[in-house]
């Protein structure tokens, strides 16, 4: 009997460990499409991502993963706040499962997270004063102007831009959200703010005493028409490659048109370059 009971205890414990390594082994897509749930993380940014008056997480990243990941048998998306700095180390760190915040796709940033295809193409505009006093247009015209200030939000590519138009590193005023960036505009803080075209169009609209530059496609002679995607582990290759299998044929579909233009978003946003090579530096 003695014998029976132990073999019957090492089955058992077999029987665990096999299942805690199945388990283990479980990948996010699968994981996901098991239990028809997963996290995105977003920035509070207007209009790329951002929670309405509801609670409710909206705004053109997270409504196109929303119709992306339905499609993949994805229903349940929650949404999960952080600053768009902490975006890549909060998906690194397990906090969610996919970045859906219209992240620019670098080079650097490639080094650090696999990214979609691009859902969107965009160029950049400042934020200033009522009437533009300092006569401002672009980054260059801050550089030649070192007494002024910029904000910016940390961890963007507007930091880097920034740099390439040789704005020096004691103008810029590092913020973590469009708020910041408004009221530091309105107070005298900074005497611009640099985001997207759409981002500084809609901020501009919605708060006193600012106005919206026209929009630019170049810093220092290199375009800086930014590409928005979604980003993933870098061990999630399944899922990315799952998402993008839907996500390519969904951009500029009528469906996909009619999601995101409520947004500022539509035909004449569609992106222009692959992934693959804005990842290369092209």
């Amino acid at each position: 009997m003695t014998k029976w009971k132990e073999i019957w205890r090492a089955v058992a414990i077999t029987a665990i460990a096999m299942a805690s390594v199945a388990a283990h082994a479980e990948s996010t897509l699968q994981r996901a499409q098991r239990t028809g749930t997963i996290r995105i993380g977003f920035a509070n940014e207007a209009p790329y991502g951002y929670a309405d008056m509801n609670g409710d997480i909206t705004g053109e990243a997270p409504e196109v993963a929303k119709a992306v990941l339905k499609k993949m048998g994805i229903k349940d998306v929650v949404g999960v706040l952080t600053d768009f700095g902490s975006l890549i180390p909060g998906l690194q760190a397990g906090r969610f499962d996919v970045i859906a915040a219209g992240m620019a796709v670098t080079p650097a940033r490639c080094q650090q997270v696999l990214f979609s295809e691009p859902s969107y193409g965009m160029g950049e505009a400042l934020l200033v004063k009522k009437g533009n006093p300092e006569h401002l247009k672009d980054f260059q015209s801050l550089a030649s102007k070192p007494s002024l200030k910029l904000a910016v939000m940390a961890g963007t590519v507007e930091v880097g831009y920034a740099d390439q138009a040789g704005v020096k590193s004691g103008q810029l005023v590092q913020l973590s959200d469009q708020p910041s960036l408004v009221s530091a505009v309105q107070t005298g803080r900074a005497d611009a703010a640099a985001l997207t075209a759409l981002s500084i169009q809609n901020m501009a609209k919605k708060a006193d005493d600012v106005d919206a530059t026209s929009p630019f496609q170049s810093v220092g002679g290199k375009s800086v028409t930014s590409h928005g995607a979604f980003g993933f582990r870098k061990a999630d290759v399944d899922l990315r490659d799952a998402f993008n299998k839907v996500l390519v044929p969904f951009i500029g579909s009528p469906e996909h048109i009619a999601l995101v233009t409520p947004f500022g978003f539509g035909k004449g946003f569609l992106p222009i370059k692959k992934t693959e090579e804005i990842c290369a530096g092209q």
